[in-house]
């Protein structure tokens, strides 16, 4: 991000690795904390769901909105293979190393409008933050266009 000259704050903290566990230290930094889903379709097709941490995501009902079909959670060798990391330190910005472009993104409405979106740099022992500007140029060059979905608002 430096190289491309994309403002971003990092901050180093222990290791979390589900959203419950870094409540009180996600309750310092500013901005919409995620929560981010490895997914398989059962065609095949592999998927990451970024959401604001407290949305609910019913995988029986999403998969319609996202265009895929029944959904399970991707294995970690395959989120090894595709984003190069391990459980518990899925995000967003792992699309970096999906050069094949295996994975399509889905993106909670609620991260797509929001002022600052927090997200693991690649490991879960620390925290970026990035403006909606910063994520979306990080967006622009992976050439990634999410899909965006309300999930709060899905029947």
């Amino acid at each position: 991000m430096a190289e491309h000259g994309i403002a971003q704050t990092t901050h180093d903290h222990p290791a979390v690795f589900r959203v419950e566990e870094g409540l009180e230290l996600k309750a310092a930094l500013p901005g919409v904390h995620t929560k981010n889903l490895f997914l398989k379709d059962k065609k095949g097709r592999l998927w990451l769901i970024s959401a604001a941490q407290d949305t609910f995501i019913d995988l029986k009902r999403a998969h319609r909105a996202m265009g895929s079909d029944r959904l399970s959670f991707g294995n970690e060798t395959l989120l090894w293979e595709t984003l190069g990391v391990r459980p518990g330190s899925v995000t967003a910005l792992g699309l970096i190393n999906d050069t094949d472009r295996r994975v399509t993104f889905v993106l909670d409405r609620r991260l797509w409008e929001a002022a600052v979106v927090n997200f693991h740099p690649l490991t879960n022992t620390a925290t970026t933050a990035l403006s909606q500007d910063s994520f979306r140029q990080v967006l622009a060059l992976l050439k990634r266009e999410p899909i965006i979905v309300d999930f709060d608002a899905l029947d």
